[in-house]
């Protein structure tokens, strides 16, 4: 009788701990969230001033964000976001979120800066698996390869030169290391098609080219 008594009586205790840990553990999420979540915004932001400097656009890039719907020119196979800057009201640049889908080691996720005029404000890697030395020169962090794309567009280079040398294009591999760099090339040109086929709707603008509305 003793024996059940001080069973039950364990069994009482580690089920009250349970719920004290696990207590604990939500207010411990609902305190840091929000924190965790500011957190993550100021890093993006902070990644997209690399692409846009502060003084060329004056509104929230965070608050005049859109949701685009998958598509085969950006590499996505859901929604992705896509933030709209913007000055005196007048639409300045968007900032893609394409995927090059065939990396050495998997999908390469990039930001791509697309001036109004659809000239190519910046790219960005922000997450890949190539590998270390070689595959992530893709970073701006290793090198400076990805500045390359700067102020390149459909016309600047023509279409047949957006590849790297080794295939006849314009833009330079890595030794060792091709496919990361031909994925990308080919990953910014896609993004500059998409800009090219839905620019105006992106950017909801009249005839005269104002703004008309911030987000959807």
């Amino acid at each position: 009788m003793n024996i059940h008594k001080q069973v039950l009586t364990t069994a009482s205790l580690l089920m009250l701990f349970a719920i004290i840990g696990s207590g604990i553990v939500g207010l411990t999420y609902e305190s840091t969230y929000e924190k965790i979540k500011r957190n993550e915004q100021l890093v993006l932001l902070r990644k997209l001033n690399t692409i846009l400097s502060p003084s060329e656009y004056d509104n929230d890039l965070l608050d005049d964000q859109i949701v685009l719907e998958q598509d085969r020119l950006l590499g996505t196979r859901g929604p992705s976001k896509a933030y709209l800057a913007y000055k005196n009201s007048k639409p300045v640049a968007i900032v893609l979120s394409p995927v090059a889908p065939n990396g050495y080691s998997g999908p390469i996720n990039m930001l791509v800066g697309i001036y109004h005029d659809g000239t190519i404000a910046g790219v960005r890697v922000v997450k890949h698996r190539e590998t270390p030395g070689l595959g992530d020169v893709v970073e701006s962090q290793r090198s400076d390869w990805i500045l390359g794309f700067d102020n390149k567009s459909l016309e600047d280079p023509a279409s047949k030169k957006w590849k790297v040398k080794r295939d006849g294009g314009e833009f330079d591999q890595f030794t060792g290391a091709t496919r990361a760099p031909r994925a990308v090339v080919k990953a910014v040109h896609s993004a500059l098609l998409y800009f090219h086929e839905h620019g105006k709707e992106l950017f909801k603008e009249n005839q005269d080219g104002s703004r008309t509305a911030k987000n959807s």
